[in-house]
């Protein structure tokens, strides 16, 4: 039985032997340079709207799946779908619509639950999805089944009650999605569109989604020239960037619309980008800063094939032997970026590196970017003046985490790399970042120099499991457990420094702004770890953190010792099992082969 090509085949295919030969060859990191980037918050735009926050596919058939937080964490816009590789073949030219449609439409609505824009694959639905196929619309002049087909489909978004995105065909300039005459194309399209304008006239039409990027000749300007002449211009202007750079294609898309003219401004959408060796956080975010640089919106690439097509976030995830998605560097990538709110700030790229940068009340945030060398970034921070309530006395709090590739496998947090206070020099100063791995990359927190706490996840070092509120809870009392590592809010601490107390802070989840307290104030062994309304001064809600110093240890490695029984928060009869429950125990010396259920990996300390 064929088998149909994977998403990754079908992109080789749709960009040519040249582009197809670098993806497949292992890249290798330009020679160790310094460069340099500039952040000028003096110079402010608008509101983030996050822009590359979509993908396509990647949720589960019947979309139950992956979490809501996966999504809502990375402020998710996006998803691009059409049952694609759901039987093989699949889709109404095989009499197989209602598999794929039912897929969509539970994918439709579960992304409109989410707050994102659904664009519809039409192309899948048909059943050209890389599978070879027995007719395309409009054969030997004939549209009568292709009208069907439409009608058909019309006729079940409509009952969804929910808006749409129409993307009338993937790829349209290579055999391996429209394996036909490129006039037959075009009937196609004019067809499509008029159907559609008249049946949903305030659904948005996208194209032409080629494996191409905007050119000033080629099928790119046929295709142009064809939609002027035929009143058949789309909505929003798509295409595909697998490799390529958002800004100098934008620039191309604007003088070749303004030259037939084609009203400009109009929204530009690259609904596939990032070649498979550029999905890692250093690649991941430089097509962030580039997208956002270029004011067009984008959709991560999906490589997976068969039934990882449609689950993990197009690759954002992986799943463990258990089942459960676990985030990969480049997650973590998108949920700093999802974080970064208040005003957009002014940044002059260097040749390798660009960055998205923000400023909010009481705090800035920098996503660098950049894939393809290493060396050290100096992040030029200036006009600090200008930002709200970071600067006291001259200083600002830095704070730089390094988000591993980690070879595509599970990253449990960002690791952070410095945390110090600095003194401006002309309301400026410059973080040094050491760029040693080439799909790493590195973010830049600012704060008040007072701000002397840290967020970070705590993992359980003889289970790999993080401290976790269990059940997502906001009621006083809720019993802590460890937990998969996952990424969520409940599993993000934020350790405030506990005022004239050495390394000693509240622990408050990020989710219920509760506190890690030892239930009853017990001292007793057993005790339940749990969380609870934060009371200032209560010994039992305050933690030292002392340094595990055992040999092989890392230095993240903490015991999180309750102030008021000298106890050590640890994992109940040294369990690796999900959920098991988290309780105070006498500490182990922390010299002395600390059992690892009391030690505590604080990625972000």
């Amino acid at each position: 039985m064929h088998t149909p090509p994977s998403r990754r085949l079908a992109a080789l295919l749709s960009i040519g032997a040249l582009v197809a030969a670098s993806v497949v060859t292992a890249s290798v990191p330009a020679q160790a340079a310094d460069e340099s980037i500039t952040v000028n918050f003096a110079t402010a735009g608008g509101s983030p709207t996050y822009r590359a926050s979509g993908w396509i596919y990647g949720m589960t058939e019947n979309a139950s799946g992956p979490a809501d937080h996966f999504f809502r964490d990375v402020k998710f816009r996006y998803m691009r779908a059409g049952g694609a590789q759901l039987d093989s073949p699949g889709g109404w030219v095989s009499g197989r619509y209602d598999r794929r449609w039912n897929s969509t439409r539970a994918q439709l609505l579960r992304t409109r639950a989410l707050g994102g824009e659904f664009i519809l694959l039409v192309h899948d639905l048909w059943g050209a999805d890389g599978y070879p196929i027995s007719r395309f619309p409009g054969d030997n002049g004939n549209w009568t089944d292709y009208d069907n087909f439409l009608t058909r489909l019309i006729d079940d978004v409509r009952a969804t009650g929910a808006p749409v995105q129409w993307d009338l065909w993937n790829e349209p300039n290579i055999t391996l999605f429209w394996n036909r005459p490129q006039s037959q194309y075009f009937e196609l399209w004019r067809r499509t569109y008029q159907r559609v304008r008249a049946e949903f006239p305030t659904h948005l039409i996208v194209g032409p989604s080629c494996a191409c990027v905007p050119s000033t000749s080629g099928w790119w300007t046929q295709y142009l020239d064809y939609v002027r002449a035929n009143n058949v211009v789309p909505d929003i202007v798509s295409w595909h960037s697998l490799p390529g750079d958002p800004v100098a294609n934008v620039a191309t898309a604007n003088t070749t619309l303004n030259s037939r003219g084609i009203a400009h401004p109009r929204p530009y959408q690259i609904n596939e980008y990032a070649n498979p060796n550029e999905q890692n956080p250093g690649d991941g975010s430089w097509y962030i800063a580039r997208l956002e640089r270029a004011g067009a919106d984008g959709l991560r690439a999906n490589w997976a094939g068969g039934g990882n097509l449609h689950n993990d976030l197009a690759s954002l995830l992986v799943r463990n032997s258990a089942g459960q998605h676990l985030p990969k560097g480049e997650w973590w990538v998108y949920r700093f970026y999802g974080s970064q709110t208040g005003q957009i700030a002014s940044v002059t790229p260097s040749g390798s590196y660009d960055a998205f940068a923000t400023k909010a009340s009481g705090v800035a945030k920098v996503l660098v970017g950049g894939g393809g060398t290493t060396g050290n970034i100096a992040v030029n921070l200036q006009r600090l003046d200008t930002t709200s309530g970071i600067v006291q006395n001259n200083q600002v709090r830095v704070v730089a985490q390094r988000i591993p590739y980690n070879g595509g496998g599970a990253v449990q947090g960002p690791i952070t790399v410095q945390n110090s206070v600095v003194t401006l020099s002309g309301n400026a100063t410059t973080v040094n970042l050491p760029h040693g791995n080439v799909d790493d990359t590195f973010t830049v927190t600012l704060l008040p120099p007072s701000d002397g706490g840290f967020q970070t996840v705590a993992v359980a070092q003889h289970s790999q499991q993080c401290l976790d509120n269990a059940g997502m809870s906001t009621a006083d009392g809720n019993q802590q457990q460890q937990f998969y590592c996952e990424g969520g809010d409940q599993q993000l601490w934020n350790f405030r420094p506990v005022a004239g107390v050495a390394d000693t802070y509240t622990v408050v989840n990020q989710h219920s702004g509760k506190c890690l307290d030892v239930n009853g104030v017990s001292t007793a062994d057993g005790a339940a770890v749990i969380q609870w309304t934060c009371v200032s001064g209560s010994l039992n809600q305050q933690f030292t953190l002392r340094k595990v110093t055992y040999g092989g240890n890392d230095s993240h490695d903490y015991q999180l010792v309750a102030r008021h029984s000298g106890k050590c928060v640890d994992v109940s009869t040294i369990s690796t099992a999900a959920r098991a429950p988290i309780h105070q125990w006498t500490c182990n010396p922390a010299g002395q082969g600390s059992p690892l259920n009391q030690t505590w990996r604080l990625w972000g300390r």
